[in-house]
């Protein structure tokens, strides 16, 4: 046996180390929520949880989980079209297109296998994909796996999109997908859905969005970024996340026109290949949406909250992205030190993870907090002075 192989990944590890790039997991032994209990004994406010409406461990939630468990069972230990299909997997479905405003949704085992099942099952060598450069990893090695020409746009520049509708015009592509995040994971960046709209029907061009981080809670009633902008109803193709806001579990789903959804069904890899979602999580899915369609009590207070500690947090000294998503990049710039800020952070009693290249550029280190509805007022002003005392003791704020 070769040891080679292993001293060169041994190499690698130690240049990540070396690097301030070493990525530690941090363990909790409790449910999620807004205040968690760590391996190493201390309770600790949490900050980085995608737990945006705060249903990961909402009663309602748990109850219909274990409600499905009774009389679903644990598992399908099937693909959908051999014999992993049940009545809760086709209920959801057709619960998710209303909600988003759609004809019909397919289900995914998680939202990483949604945008990378999409695009190759569609568009072929005749077609044309044009991506936002801050695109999520899954859109990024989803478009790869397509032999549909590839067009990149710098981030949010609408001109520089229109320089790639022309060049794919040029190209003589027979169809045209622009595709986005419809929120931008690492900035809270929310895509000029409307004007990209306008733009996409000028040369003929669909438009997809990825919602993982507005479903359940941006817009006016929580349908997405395609409500906050208006173009509600207007979008070819969402994917999206029952990872996040929509309970917190896992799974992804893709929603759009039923003929879309469809070829998916017949073509898509990671949906044929691999094992049903759970009946627990889809029906705590189902429950999910009975709550976000019943009231906006939860998003109207995540917006509050998140306009609260934006506001407080920069009053501290901290210099943030602008913005109004609960996505709130706290930046620091350089790796060592969003490390050594999280680390103090953590011992002063909040959970705030550093993100550092190469989930961001390089130079581009930060923490990035993640406001819920789960948080208390209390807990979110502790949350900004722990912050502050945080900040002082590693040098990165004055005073």
């Amino acid at each position: 046996m070769t040891t080679a192989f292993y001293e060169h990944l041994q190499q690698e590890l130690q240049a990540i180390r070396e690097a301030g790039l070493y990525k530690s997991e941090r363990i909790i032994t409790t449910p999620q929520g807004s205040l968690v209990h760590t391996a190493d004994g201390r309770d600790v406010i949490n900050l980085c949880a995608n737990n945006y409406l705060g249903l990961s461990s909402h009663p309602a939630v748990i109850e219909a989980a274990h409600e499905a468990l009774r009389t679903h069972g644990y598992g399908l230990s099937s693909v959908r079209f051999i014999c992993g299909t049940q009545d809760l997997h086709k209920t959801l479905e057709q619960r998710l297109a209303k909600f988003l405003g759609t004809e019909d949704t397919i289900l995914y085992a998680a939202a990483f296998d949604a945008n990378g099942g999409l695009f190759e099952p569609l568009l072929g060598e005749q077609d044309a994909i044009i991506s936002d450069e801050l695109n999520h990893a899954s859109i990024i090695d989803g478009i790869r796996l397509c032999k549909a020409k590839r067009f990149r746009y710098k981030h949010n520049d609408l001109a520089d999109l229109e320089r790639c509708l022309e060049e794919a015009k040029a190209a003589g592509a027979r169809f045209t997908l622009v595709f986005t995040d419809g929120v931008f994971s690492m900035d809270g960046t929310i895509a000029q859905l409307d004007k990209i709209r306008e733009i996409c029907d000028r040369y003929g061009a669909l438009l997809g969005i990825d919602e993982c981080h507005a479903s359940g809670f941006l817009g006016k009633t929580g349908r997405g970024t395609h409500e906050y902008r208006n173009v509600f109803g207007k979008i070819d193709i969402i994917t999206g996340t029952l990872g996040k806001a929509l309970g917190g579990a896992s799974g992804g789903f893709t929603t759009g026109k039923r003929e879309v959804i469809e070829l998916l069904r017949q073509r898509s890899r990671p949906y044929l290949f691999s094992n049903t979602v759970a009946p627990s999580i889809v029906g705590a899915s189902i429950a999910v949406l009975d709550l976000l369609e019943a009231s906006t009590e939860l998003r109207d207070k995540l917006e509050a909250d998140t306009a609260y500690f934006r506001e407080a947090i920069q009053a501290a000294g901290f210099e943030i992205k602008p913005g109004t998503h609960p996505i709130v990049p706290i930046m620091v710039y350089d790796a060592v030190s969003a490390q050594k800020l999280s680390a103090r952070l953590l011992e002063l009693g909040v959970y705030a993870v550093g993100f550092f290249f190469p989930v961001v550029p390089k130079g581009q280190a930060r923490i990035r907090v993640q406001v819920s509805a789960g948080h208390s007022r209390e807990q979110l002003e502790k949350a900004v002075a722990v912050f502050a005392q945080a900040g002082r003791d590693v040098g990165l704020i004055k005073g």
